[in-house]
């Protein structure tokens, strides 16, 4: 069975974490995968050791936003705080999976960090009609249209001209795509990134801004989609696994 890196989603908000890390762990197991949890604040040689057991990183959501001096931007009034400690062991995570070519999934903040971990930068806050930070009880927010010819449209099964509805709790996206990462599905109605994927056909990297891992159980058109995406990733950590 694959190992799965997560991180602990926030360092000071242990509500938080303890009610929505497990959504992300119940997803991985049910595509078959083993969830462990990287708990913040480790030291380097703690972490490492854990990261050599495991088969691939699951980056997820986050209270806070990415510091925005690592993309050389001023803040942004409604930017929140950074947490160093999560900031720290995705910095950790990412190195390793890259170097080690494990896959990876990110997902909101998760792709925000590591967009900003690659290079890339952010929209601190995003300016729309469209309701980006829907929120948790809201189950279609707002449609993505996804690029035909990438991985993602491959995993959920998106047609040509064909947009897919998702949740949405963000009030920042990607700007300028990392080094190795290309935008494959944005918002119609206004532009704003909702996925980036890697540009290494060899190398499972995927990144969604919306949160697949609520709408696992959701109604068939949601839920197909969503459990698509764990099974792609956790997939390619057996790949990596038997390698």
């Amino acid at each position: 069975m694959p190992r799965i890196a997560i991180p602990v989603p926030n360092s000071d908000d242990l509500e938080y974490s303890a009610r929505v890390l497990p959504k992300y762990e119940n997803a991985v197991r049910d595509a078959g995968g083993e969830a462990v949890r990287i708990t913040l604040g480790q030291n380097a040689e703690e972490i490492r050791a854990t990261l050599a057991g495991c088969d691939a990183v699951l980056l997820p959501g986050s209270r806070a936003d990415v510091d925005p001096r690592q993309y050389h931007a001023a803040r942004h009034e409604k930017t929140a705080a950074a947490d160093a400690k999560r900031d720290a062991v995705d910095r950790m995570l990412i190195e390793d999976a890259y170097r080690a070519r494990k896959p990876v999934l990110a997902i909101c903040y998760g792709l925000q960090s590591l967009n900003v971990h690659r290079g890339g930068s952010l929209v601190q806050h995003i300016e729309s009609e469209i309701k980006h930070d829907a929120g948790k009880t809201v189950e279609n927010a707002h449609t993505v249209k996804i690029d035909p010819q990438s991985r993602l449209a491959g995993i959920v099964g998106a047609r040509d001209a064909e947009a897919i509805g998702v949740n949405s709790s963000h009030h920042q996206s990607a700007e300028i795509a990392g080094n190795g990462l290309r935008v494959v599905a944005h918002s119609p109605a206004d532009g704003v990134v909702e996925a980036l994927e890697g540009t290494d056909p060899d190398h499972f990297v995927l990144a969604v801004q919306w949160h697949p891992e609520r709408s696992v159980s959701d109604g068939p058109e949601v839920a197909d989609s969503a459990r698509a995406i764990f099974r792609a990733f956790v997939d390619a950590a057996a790949a990596k696994r038997r390698s």
